[in-house]
């Protein structure tokens, strides 16, 4: 691979710093555009043309996240992901093997920059690049190799995986942590969503699983490509179809199309009863760390928004919320207190946390239960639904203000399935919904008689 030189890439990324002001303020007042297209392999692609600054930012998801991972090698998806960029073999005489030192430098030479890594529903490969050629060119041809060819070296492998198992070392000591591990099985029992990567499941992880993994999963009809820069949408669909054609012609090469893709599991029925669950963990830490809540919506659940804003009534506002204003303020209980929904794939939870003196975990404990109780049947206020509606909308520029942004919100729509207006209509949307919205909404996906809850600090 012929390697651009350096000085011209120090012009470039100047050239880009004095046309990211101008951009920036522009950007965040405009309608976005979206236009999706499908390459020849079935891979949707979401694209924007971003013309103010010579850069291209791509996002590739693969349905390849943690929901897949065998329940005695959780870490698995993680793991392939991270090990994407750690070596990739030969393309014939079109490209040498490179290891992870030789792909690192070769990215920088381009000032070129990537990532990859996996959560619960997704396994994401990303590239921001100039548009210049040769630069651009020679980053996806980096990119194409490691979503197409990935060698996971041994040796590397053992290598991230022994940091991976002291990450763990380090953090099931933390209370928080032992927190969510406790918690997170009451409301998925053995769904992969309930799984936390532990020292014994990643040392159940082989290279053999994870190219075995790698081969089912990582598939171009699974996957969703966003791209926003400087590119025109013919520019566009010729990135899309190389990487993804790219990935097809190994794939066929090595016989992947003959491995079956993984399935994920189906979610049992909450298992929530009129006596729910309350889990006291001794800890000795100074403070209680609370964990208060129940499983909740899929991403797709049509009242997605209707939640963001009650939430944001209920514990998601900071400083202004229903919960700070009771355990806060008037109590003196906790520094902080918060709420949120986190939908998935599949359903995702409520949650309320909170961190309290040991001596007043209870009392603390019936404040949040009683106020979310007071909330889930009487609603909001008008006036807290106008502030609320008043500071989203506020702030919507806010989602949307920079290339990374839009490219985060370009991959949520086309992972999600969502409307490709979507981001047009949020806040008119935000701005139509009544009390009575709010209050119907939050009844239909909290309920407090079956929120469960874990105690870390005060034991039993």
């Amino acid at each position: 691979m012929n390697l651009v030189q350096p000085g011209r890439i120090a012009h470039l990324i100047c050239s880009v710093v004095m046309a990211m002001g101008a951009f920036v303020a522009s950007q965040a007042q405009a309608r976005l555009p979206i236009q999706s297209f499908q390459t020849s392999t079935g891979t949707k692609v979401l694209f924007v043309a971003a013309p103010s600054i010579p850069m291209v930012d791509i996002n590739i998801d693969f349905d390849a996240g943690a929901r897949f991972d065998p329940q005695a090698q959780a870490g698995l998806a993680s793991l392939t992901a991270s090990m994407l960029s750690k070596g990739f073999a030969a393309n014939g005489e079109q490209q040498p093997a490179m290891n992870e030192a030789q792909i690192a430098e070769a990215f920088a030479m381009v000032g070129a920059q990537r990532s990859s890594g996996a959560g619960n529903d997704r396994a994401s490969v990303g590239l921001r690049s100039l548009t210049a050629k040769p630069e651009l060119d020679q980053a996806l041809t980096l990119l194409s190799a490691m979503i197409s060819r990935p060698s996971f070296p041994s040796d590397v492998f053992v290598r991230e995986r022994q940091r991976s198992i002291q990450a763990v070392r380090e953090a099931i000591t933390k209370p928080e942590t032992i927190a969510q591990q406790r918690f997170l099985p009451l409301l998925y029992g053995a769904h992969p969503y309930a799984a936390d990567s532990s020292e014994a499941s990643l040392n159940a992880i082989s290279v053999e699983a994870m190219r075995g993994f790698y081969r089912a999963a990582y598939r171009p009809e699974r996957a969703t490509i966003s791209i926003i820069g400087a590119l025109s949408l013919s520019e566009a669909q010729s990135i899309a179809e190389r990487l993804m054609s790219s990935l097809r012609d190994a794939r066929r090469s090595r016989g992947d199309d003959q491995v079956a893709a993984p399935v994920a599991p189906a979610l049992a029925p909450f298992a929530a009863t009129s006596s729910p669950a309350d889990v006291r963990v001794a800890h000795p830490a100074s403070q209680s760390h609370i964990m208060v809540g129940q499983r909740a919506i899929a991403r797709s659940d049509p009242d997605f928004l209707r939640l963001l804003v009650g939430n944001y009534i209920l514990g998601g506002g900071g400083f202004v919320s229903r919960l700070y204003s009771e355990v806060r303020e008037k109590r003196g209980m906790a520094y902080s207190v918060y709420s949120y929904f986190a939908p998935q794939l599949q359903a995702g939870s409520f949650v309320v946390g909170l961190q309290t003196q040991k001596e007043q975990t209870d009392a603390a404990l019936q404040v949040v239960r009683d106020t979310v109780r007071r909330y889930v049947e009487q609603g909001p206020t008008e006036a807290e639904l106008e502030a609320a509606k008043s500071n989203l909308i506020g702030g919507f520029a806010l989602r949307i203000d920079s290339n990374r942004k839009i490219l985060d919100n370009l991959a949520n729509i086309g992972f999600h399935n969502l409307p490709l207006n979507y981001l047009d209509t949020w806040t008119a949307e935000i701005a139509s919904f009544t009390v009575k919205d709010i209050r119907e909404a939050m009844a239909r996906h909290v309920k407090p008689d079956q929120l469960v809850t874990v105690v870390v600090g005060a034991g039993s």
